[in-house]
Parts: C-alpha cells; sequence; structure tokens
C-alpha cells in the first residue's frame, strides 16, 4: 500500500470498528493490545503519560492538560478517539497530527502482525500511538480511554497520574445499566500508588473510586474539594472562569478558548491534576497555565465542543451524545438568543433514546437524519420516536441534504445546531467547513 487514502481504507474495511460495528467490535480484554506493544518492544513503558477517563469531558480535559503541558515546554503526545474529520486527529505530538507517511509506514511494516492477530481497528490505533510516542521520545502523553476503562486497550499503560471526569450513563450494553456499574469501568484505570483526580464529586457513586484507590493505595484527590467555580461570564472568544482554591481562598480568574458551560466542571479536575503533576515534579507555571488555557484549540485543534462553525448563518455544533451531554446542550442553548432554532440530529440505534429525547427544546425545528455508517438509527426511525416525544420535523436522507435544508430555511437571527452524534458532527466538518 503506497498511498494514506490505500491504508486508512484497509484499515476501516479490514479492522472491526466500534463506530462503525458497535459493541461486536470491542475485543473484552487487553490482551491483543499487549501482544502488539510486546512485538513493538514494548513502546508503553518507555514514555510517561497521565491517563484519562470517563462519560463527559474526558476529551476536553485531555486537550487543556495537553495544551498546558505544551506550552509548559514539555514535548507533548496526545492520544484522542473518534476522530471527527482526518483518522490523524487521533494522535498528536505538541498539537501535530502524526504524519501520514509515518501512518503508511507503520502499517506496511506490521500488515503480517496485524492480519495474524486480527485485532480491532482501535487496538492498532493505539498500538500506532504509543509506538510513536516512544519514538519521537516525548516528555509526556496525555492518554484518553476510548470506552469505559477497565478493559480498554489504553489500559496497559503505567501512568503518572489518572482523571476521571464526569460518569453518566453511557455505553449502557457494554459498560452496565448502573452509574455504579459504569463508575466500576471507569475506576479500572486506577494504579496502586498513582494519584488519581476525580473532576466531579457524585454522592451515589464516589464510594467506588474511594474504594478502589485504598485497594492500591492510591491517593486520591476530589477536585470539589480543593477548588470551587465562583463566576462564569461568555466572551466571544470563549469563557472567562473564575476560581477560588479551598486551601488559599485565592480566587483566579482563567480564559478559556472553549466556550461550553460544561468547561466550568472540567476546569476544576485540570487545575487538580495540575496541582498534582507539580507535586511530581513537572515545572507548570501560572504564565504557561494560563497560555495552555487560553489556546486549547488552536495548540491541540480540538473541535466540536460547542463549536461557533459560522456568524452568519449562525452555526453551533457539538459532539454531546448522550444524557448528560444533552442536558449540556440544552443548557448552553438557553444562554442564547435567536428567533428559530434548526436542529440538525441523528443518532446511533444502540443509545437509549428514551432518556436523550424529552430533554429536547420542543420550539425548534428538527431535521432528523443519520450518518453513513451501520451502526447508525435510521432517520424515519429517529424521526418517529422523536415525534412521540413532541418534537417536530422533517427527516433527510442524508446529513448533507439535511444541512442544505437548514440553509434553505435560515432566517436572519435564527440558530443552526448540528449535533445528536459525534458522527453527525463529523460529517457536516469533513463536508462543509
Amino acid at each position: 500500500m503506497k498511498t494514506f487514502a490505500e491504508v486508512i481504507e484497509y484499515l476501516f474495511a479490514r479492522l472491526p470498528m466500534f463506530t462503525r460495528d458497535g459493541a461486536s467490535a470491542i475485543n473484552p480484554d487487553v490482551d491483543k493490545t499487549l501482544l502488539l506493544c510486546q512485538a513493538l518492544g514494548n513502546p508503553h513503558q518507555k514514555f510517561k503519560s497521565i491517563h484519562i477517563a470517563g462519560t463527559n469531558g474526558k476529551g476536553s480535559t485531555s486537550h487543556m492538560l495537553a495544551s498546558v503541558l505544551a506550552a509548559s515546554n514539555l514535548k507533548t503526545g496526545l492520544y484522542t478517539s473518534p476522530h471527527l474529520v482526518d483518522f490523524r486527529e487521533r494522535i498528536r505530538i505538541d498539537g501535530e497530527m502524526i504524519p501520514e507517511q509515518l501512518v503508511v509506514d507503520f502499517v506496511n511494516e506490521h500488515r503480517e502482525l496485524i492480519e495474524d492477530l486480527k485485532p480491532s481497528f482501535f487496538e492498532v490505533t493505539v498500538a500506532m500511538a504509543f509506538d510513536y510516542f516512544a519514538k519521537e521520545q516525548v516528555d509526556i502523553a496525555v492518554i484518553e480511554v476510548g470506552l469505559g476503562g477497565r478493559l480498554d486497550s489504553t489500559n496497559i499503560i503505567m501512568p503518572e497520574l489518572c482523571v476521571i471526569t464526569n460518569i453518566g450513563m453511557d455505553h449502557m450494553n457494554i459498560l452496565g445499566d448502573t452509574l455504579e456499574q459504569i463508575a466500576g469501568e471507569k475506576a479500572g484505570i486506577i494504579k496502586p500508588n498513582v494519584p488519581v483526580v476525580v473532576s466531579e464529586k457524585q454522592g451515589e457513586i464516589e464510594h467506588v473510586f474511594i474504594n478502589k484507590a485504598k485497594e492500591g493505595d492510591s491517593p486520591i484527590f476530589f477536585a470539589e474539594d480543593y477548588y470551587e467555580v465562583h463566576q462564569v461570564e461568555k466572551k466571544q472568544s470563549g469563557l472567562d472562569i473564575t476560581v477560588e482554591n479551598k486551601e488559599t481562598e485565592e480566587c483566579i480568574t482563567w480564559q478559556l478558548d472553549l466556550s461550553g458551560s460544561y468547561q466550568k466542571k472540567n476546569i476544576l479536575g485540570v487545575l487538580k491534576a495540575i496541582d498534582q503533576l507539580r507535586e511530581l515534579g513537572y515545572e507548570l507555571g501560572e504564565e504557561d497555565i494560563r497560555k495552555g488555557l487560553s489556546e486549547v484549540q488552536e495548540s491541540t485543534g480540538l473541535r466540536g465542543r460547542w463549536q461557533t462553525l459560522s456568524t452568519d448563518p449562525w452555526i453551533i455544533c457539538d459532539t454531546g451524545h448522550n444524557e448528560d451531554g444533552i442536558k449540556a446542550v440544552v443548557r448552553n442553548l438557553s444562554t442564547l438568543n435567536f428567533n428559530n432554532l434548526h436542529f440538525v440530529i441523528g443518532a446511533m440505534k444502540d443509545k437509549d433514546l428514551s432518556h436523550i429525547l424529552p430533554l429536547l427544546p420542543k420550539q425548534a425545528t428538527y431535521y432528523f437524519t443519520a450518518p453513513q455508517m451501520p451502526r447508525a438509527m435510521k432517520a424515519a426511525e429517529l424521526a418517529e420516536l422523536a415525534q412521540s416525544f413532541g418534537l417536530k420535523g422533517e427527516e433527510y436522507a442524508s446529513i448533507d441534504a439535511a444541512y442544505e435544508a437548514t440553509l434553505k430555511n435560515y432566517q436572519e437571527g435564527d440558530l443552526i445546531f448540528i449535533g445528536g452524534s459525534t458522527f453527525v458532527v463529523a460529517e457536516v466538518l469533513t463536508n462543509h467547513f
């Protein structure tokens, strides 16, 4: 295979993908990841890392921490998933995506191994990232869990620090159908004697993390015990969040270039994680932290988190796709002034939409559609289900058709919102921005 396009087509076509195939694409252990990495010389043991799990907020938290570390002149790897537009978004160093040629070389060099082991798409991607970070000798890498934690392919690392963000109801067919079961899976990233920061204190499940931390003498810190948000001000460029350090009673206003109101939860975990990294000897100065937080999108390439795509017409997208993610979207929408809301929405058929659709605003025109993948719920099925919850709109054969219809119906003073699924946002970004 000579070209990047050929290699990506090979990976997409040949290997099971969760985004396309759902739960059947997941291997229920880390064995194949370990075998892949063993054949590569165990690259995951050759760089320092931070491991981040959670239902919502793990992506934003990963990007914020990576931005701060890079601003502090540390060569910083960042592994995240899924990608929105380009496969290489998953693997970055100091914000720069892995070069296409290295992806081509990796797959060609290890094709026999891949075909012999038959790993999932995600397992190959994780091994590729770890191999790249080791060869490039990063100072530290921020590694975002793909799904869950305990059995996730990324969970073969021995990190410097673990961070767990919000726990919510998502992927219940895989992780369990109670918050406690889901928290147990996320808590699986906690390692013996490795400090863990929990961004959000959720009374009904905090014992899950405390008990798991006790098992391995892992110091545990609930960020809300140390920091408190006093004020959030929306700005053109993002958010100004004023945070009090409860120990020193000092208040600092941090400027974020991310604008979703849910960042007020994520920033507490980020600040406490920075404290722990300082305890571990990392020199992270206040000016570097300021720079990192104010340039997250620019320095890491983060997209799709309450992102304004256009001001005329006014278009916002957000990848929130579970109960807590949609609640955050609705809260954000409630802070905006617009005449009519045009809502492009698609969903995966393995989502429990009975907890999501009732949350959505009834005073909106919905454009029901489906991403181009087998796991997607058909537009007609989504429309029928949504209408039973009082949501009104038309169904469209493709995301492009739905998006074009919003542009036709848009009038000055309206808002177009694109969401419901990461893959809806991805298609619009790929085809139109």
